[in-house]
Protein backbone atom coordinates (compact mmCIF):
# COMPACT_ATOMS: atom_id res chain seq x y z
CA UNK A 1 0.00 0.00 0.00
CA UNK A 2 1.48 3.34 -0.98
CA UNK A 3 1.34 6.49 1.12
CA UNK A 4 -1.30 7.94 -1.24
CA UNK A 5 -3.55 4.92 -0.61
CA UNK A 6 -3.47 5.69 3.11
CA UNK A 7 -4.32 9.37 2.75
CA UNK A 8 -7.86 10.18 3.77
CA UNK A 9 -9.55 11.80 0.79
CA UNK A 10 -11.45 14.57 2.54
CA UNK A 11 -11.99 16.32 -0.78
CA UNK A 12 -13.93 13.32 -2.09
CA UNK A 13 -15.81 12.94 1.18
CA UNK A 14 -16.95 16.57 1.08
CA UNK A 15 -17.92 16.40 -2.60
CA UNK A 16 -19.94 13.24 -1.95
CA UNK A 17 -21.64 14.71 1.12
CA UNK A 18 -22.59 17.86 -0.81
CA UNK A 19 -23.99 15.77 -3.65
CA UNK A 20 -26.10 14.19 -0.90
CA UNK A 21 -27.58 17.64 -0.27
CA UNK A 22 -28.69 17.71 -3.91
CA UNK A 23 -30.23 14.27 -3.54
CA UNK A 24 -32.03 15.23 -0.32
CA UNK A 25 -33.37 18.45 -1.89
CA UNK A 26 -34.73 16.50 -4.87
CA UNK A 27 -36.27 13.90 -2.53
CA UNK A 28 -38.05 16.63 -0.56
CA UNK A 29 -39.38 18.18 -3.76
CA UNK A 30 -40.56 14.73 -4.90
CA UNK A 31 -42.49 14.27 -1.65
CA UNK A 32 -44.00 17.74 -1.82
CA UNK A 33 -44.84 17.40 -5.52
CA UNK A 34 -46.63 14.10 -4.89
CA UNK A 35 -48.70 15.57 -2.06
CA UNK A 36 -49.27 19.18 -3.14
CA UNK A 37 -47.97 19.49 -6.71
CA UNK A 38 -45.18 21.82 -7.70
CA UNK A 39 -42.21 23.06 -5.71
CA UNK A 40 -42.26 24.26 -2.09
CA UNK A 41 -42.81 28.05 -1.76
CA UNK A 42 -40.76 29.95 -4.35
CA UNK A 43 -38.01 27.32 -4.53
CA UNK A 44 -36.60 26.46 -7.94
CA UNK A 45 -33.46 24.62 -8.91
CA UNK A 46 -30.83 25.40 -11.51
CA UNK A 47 -28.91 22.20 -12.18
CA UNK A 48 -25.87 22.33 -14.44
CA UNK A 49 -24.44 19.01 -15.55
CA UNK A 50 -21.81 17.60 -17.88
CA UNK A 51 -23.58 16.24 -20.96
CA UNK A 52 -20.69 13.94 -21.88
CA UNK A 53 -20.41 12.37 -18.40
CA UNK A 54 -20.83 8.55 -18.42
CA UNK A 55 -24.44 7.57 -17.76
CA UNK A 56 -26.03 10.88 -18.80
CA UNK A 57 -29.08 10.08 -20.92
CA UNK A 58 -30.44 12.98 -22.93
CA UNK A 59 -31.78 13.19 -26.49
CA UNK A 60 -29.04 13.49 -29.09
CA UNK A 61 -30.29 16.88 -30.33
CA UNK A 62 -29.83 18.29 -26.80
CA UNK A 63 -26.34 16.82 -26.55
CA UNK A 64 -25.48 18.49 -29.87
CA UNK A 65 -27.01 21.80 -28.80
CA UNK A 66 -25.29 21.73 -25.38
CA UNK A 67 -21.91 20.06 -25.93
CA UNK A 68 -20.09 19.62 -22.65
CA UNK A 69 -22.53 21.29 -20.26
CA UNK A 70 -26.24 22.03 -19.92
CA UNK A 71 -28.37 23.78 -17.29
CA UNK A 72 -31.94 22.77 -16.54
CA UNK A 73 -34.37 24.66 -14.34
CA UNK A 74 -36.90 22.81 -12.19
CA UNK A 75 -39.68 25.22 -11.34
CA UNK A 76 -43.12 24.98 -12.95
CA UNK A 77 -43.27 22.33 -15.66
CA UNK A 78 -41.66 19.02 -14.88
CA UNK A 79 -42.83 15.49 -14.19
CA UNK A 80 -41.58 12.06 -13.18
CA UNK A 81 -38.90 13.51 -10.90
CA UNK A 82 -36.79 10.78 -9.34
CA UNK A 83 -33.51 10.36 -7.50
CA UNK A 84 -31.49 7.56 -5.97
CA UNK A 85 -27.94 7.16 -4.64
CA UNK A 86 -26.43 7.40 -8.12
CA UNK A 87 -28.63 9.54 -10.37
CA UNK A 88 -31.60 11.82 -10.75
CA UNK A 89 -34.17 11.76 -13.54
CA UNK A 90 -36.86 14.12 -14.72
CA UNK A 91 -39.14 14.70 -17.69
CA UNK A 92 -39.00 18.23 -19.11
CA UNK A 93 -40.59 19.79 -22.16
CA UNK A 94 -38.39 21.09 -24.99
CA UNK A 95 -40.36 22.89 -27.71
CA UNK A 96 -43.51 21.24 -26.33
CA UNK A 97 -41.97 17.76 -26.62
CA UNK A 98 -41.57 15.89 -23.30
CA UNK A 99 -38.09 14.39 -22.91
CA UNK A 100 -36.77 12.13 -20.16
CA UNK A 101 -33.34 13.12 -18.77
CA UNK A 102 -31.20 10.86 -16.59
CA UNK A 103 -28.34 12.65 -14.83
CA UNK A 104 -25.82 10.83 -12.62
CA UNK A 105 -25.16 12.85 -9.45
CA UNK A 106 -21.47 12.81 -10.38
CA UNK A 107 -22.27 14.72 -13.59
CA UNK A 108 -23.69 17.70 -11.70
CA UNK A 109 -21.30 20.65 -11.65
CA UNK A 110 -23.61 23.33 -10.17
CA UNK A 111 -26.76 23.09 -8.05
CA UNK A 112 -28.49 26.33 -7.10
CA UNK A 113 -31.74 27.46 -5.53
CA UNK A 114 -31.85 31.21 -6.22
CA UNK A 115 -35.01 31.66 -4.11
CA UNK A 116 -32.88 31.27 -0.97
CA UNK A 117 -29.54 32.38 -2.43
CA UNK A 118 -28.08 28.86 -2.14
CA UNK A 119 -25.58 27.31 -4.53
CA UNK A 120 -23.08 24.48 -4.65
CA UNK A 121 -20.33 24.12 -7.23
CA UNK A 122 -18.74 20.72 -7.64
CA UNK A 123 -15.50 19.38 -9.00
CA UNK A 124 -16.33 16.76 -11.63
CA UNK A 125 -15.96 13.24 -10.29
CA UNK A 126 -13.32 11.57 -12.44
CA UNK A 127 -14.49 8.11 -11.55
CA UNK A 128 -17.68 6.42 -10.44
CA UNK A 129 -18.89 7.12 -6.91
CA UNK A 130 -17.27 4.58 -4.62
CA UNK A 131 -19.25 2.35 -2.24
CA UNK A 132 -17.96 4.22 0.82
CA UNK A 133 -19.08 7.49 -0.74
CA UNK A 134 -22.54 6.03 -1.43
CA UNK A 135 -22.80 5.12 2.26
CA UNK A 136 -22.25 8.80 3.10
CA UNK A 137 -25.14 9.72 0.79
CA UNK A 138 -27.37 7.20 2.56
CA UNK A 139 -26.49 8.72 5.95
CA UNK A 140 -27.67 12.10 4.71
CA UNK A 141 -31.11 10.60 4.11
CA UNK A 142 -31.58 10.23 7.86
CA UNK A 143 -30.37 13.74 8.74
CA UNK A 144 -32.66 16.73 9.28
CA UNK A 145 -36.43 17.08 9.36
CA UNK A 146 -38.60 16.17 6.40
CA UNK A 147 -39.78 19.75 5.90
CA UNK A 148 -41.63 19.84 2.59
CA UNK A 149 -43.60 22.82 1.27
CA UNK A 150 -45.45 23.93 -2.04
CA UNK A 151 -44.35 24.94 -5.87
CA UNK A 152 -42.54 23.14 -9.51
CA UNK A 153 -41.28 23.20 -13.34
CA UNK A 154 -38.54 22.93 -15.91
CA UNK A 155 -36.86 24.64 -18.80
CA UNK A 156 -33.40 24.50 -20.30
CA UNK A 157 -30.70 27.13 -20.38
CA UNK A 158 -27.24 27.19 -21.75
CA UNK A 159 -24.09 27.34 -19.64
CA UNK A 160 -24.35 29.63 -16.60
CA UNK A 161 -21.92 32.44 -15.86
CA UNK A 162 -19.26 30.87 -13.66
CA UNK A 163 -17.93 34.18 -12.37
CA UNK A 164 -20.57 34.37 -9.65
CA UNK A 165 -18.98 34.37 -6.23
CA UNK A 166 -19.92 32.20 -3.29
CA UNK A 167 -20.05 32.85 0.41
CA UNK A 168 -17.86 31.30 3.09
CA UNK A 169 -19.88 30.13 6.06
CA UNK A 170 -18.39 29.45 9.47
CA UNK A 171 -19.46 26.17 11.02
CA UNK A 172 -19.42 27.85 14.45
CA UNK A 173 -22.83 29.38 13.75
CA UNK A 174 -24.34 25.87 13.66
CA UNK A 175 -22.77 24.62 16.90
CA UNK A 176 -24.82 24.50 20.10
CA UNK A 177 -23.66 27.04 22.65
Amino acid sequence: MTEDDETLRYDRMVETALRGVVRKAVEEVMAHHAEHGGMPDDHHFYITFLTDYPGVKIPEYLRERYPGEMTIVLQYQFSDLGVDAEKMSVTLSFNNVPERLVIPLGAISIFADPSVNFALQFQPLGEAIEDADLALLDELDDDGPDDTRPGGGGRSRSKKNKSESGEVISLDQFRKK
